[in-house]
């Protein structure tokens, strides 16, 4: 059977005779076609011939929305084509990113954004006569090497400790085999030497030796052979005095500076560096309350595989506590340094809310899920110290 287009409106099928009488005899049937049932034709023919849609474009039969919707659909389909192919590059800088921002620990990086951004804006109300726009390039460079300097930090735990991850944290990049050790090493080294860059070029001496202080002690927390993570005590002052005196100390110390002034301790700034070097010493000793498996495992001394989960929780809301009764007689005996209408029933709340989730843990048994969960709202006191500040 051979079938064949002429250019009229009539399409042709020439039918071998079944009769033979010659042997190149046919028969010519001709079947009309009419404009109206021109798409049902074709469609029959697509399906039973599908490379017979390359040829029949017709003027007579096909209208123009037909051959318009025809070539639509070979560009839609060229387009996927493409779009196919670069799916797997787009696919692995998705994961890469993903695991960069879980290499980066993303809750360390709120806390650090927002301490940095609380201290800045308590220092321009306080001299406010001095905002100067052309300082705004110098603080974003300020916040971005404080952000590589915890990058830093965090990571280089994270490369020391991938056994243990793999225990107490598995969802951690390295730990889960979405980041090679090697890429980690290169992320520590960009973020230590591109944060020392910054700090040293903007922002003098003293910064950027109280910047190297944080580093090295953020290195012989992790870093055999000191690991000071393995000492209790040893850990929880290199935490406090990281998280707690050196960002906010150094942060309003280079603020004051950009703006010409000589560094002077103001109650607030005074009240926030101690209140947060508490938080982050009760920060360092809950911190493990989720680890105790591992810890336990690689003979990790922490106050939680001393003393257990109940009692380090329970230690951990006291101190916060003594932190909002403290922050409570600050505002009611200097009225004059602080704004007594917001400092005391804010802390006044989360002080309630504090004692109500230590309950909640309590009744949970203080399950694994459960003790995540409370240090995560830990977490979250601690940011809203900082959103509270600039205004008290």
């Amino acid at each position: 059977m051979e079938l064949s287009l002429s250019p009229s409106s009539s399409l042709r099928i020439h039918r071998l005779n079944t009769q033979f009488k010659t042997p190149f005899s046919f028969h010519h049937t001709k079947i009309p076609t009419k404009p109206a049932t021109t798409k049902s034709h074709h469609s029959l023919l697509r399906l039973r011939f599908p490379s017979l849609s390359l040829y029949t474009h017709t003027t007579s039969s096909i209208p123009a929305s037909t051959t318009l919707h025809t070539r639509r659909n070979s560009i839609r389909a060229c387009t996927q084509v493409g779009a196919a192919g670069s799916e797997p590059v787009l696919n692995k800088f998705s994961d890469f990113k993903d695991a960069c921002w879980r290499f980066l620990r993303p809750h360390t990086i709120r806390g650090t954004t927002l301490g940095s951004i609380a201290l800045v804006a308590r220092a321009l109300v306080e001299n406010s006569h001095l905002i100067k726009w052309t300082l705004l390039f110098k603080a974003f460079s300020g916040l971005f090497a404080l952000l590589c300097g915890n990058g830093y930090i965090v990571g280089i735990n994270q490369i020391y400790d991938v056994q243990i991850d793999k225990v107490n944290k598995p969802y951690l990049p390295i730990a889960a085999g979405d980041l090679s050790v090697q890429s980690a090493w290169f992320l520590v080294i960009f973020f230590a030497v591109t944060g020392l860059l910054i700090v040293g070029l903007n922002f003098g001496p003293f910064i950027s030796s109280l910047y190297c202080l944080g580093l090295f002690l953020g290195t012989i927390y992790s870093v055999p052979p000191f690991r000071m993570k393995r000492f209790p005590v040893a850990a929880f002052l290199i935490i406090a005095t990281v998280r707690g005196f050196l960002l906010n100390f150094g942060v309003y110390y280079a603020t004051t500076a950009a703006l010409g002034l000589t560094f002077e301790w103001s109650s607030p700034v005074a009240f926030i560096t101690s209140f947060v070097t508490m938080f982050a010493l009760v920060i360092a000793i809950t911190k493990d309350l989720p680890d105790v498996e591992g810890d336990r495992k690689y003979q990790i001394s922490t106050f939680a595989t001393k003393l257990g989960v109940r009692n380090i929780a329970f230690l951990g809301s006291g101190l916060l506590l003594v932190n909002y009764v403290a922050s409570v007689l600050a505002a009611i005996y200097m009225p004059q340094a602080f704004n007594r209408s917001l400092m005391i029933p804010a802390h006044v709340i989360l002080a309630l809310i504090l004692i109500f989730q230590a309950w909640v843990l309590e009744q949970a048994n203080y399950t694994k899920a459960a003790i995540a969960g409370f240090y995560r709202f830990i977490w979250n006191l601690f940011y809203a110290e900082y959103i509270i500040f600039p205004f008290i």
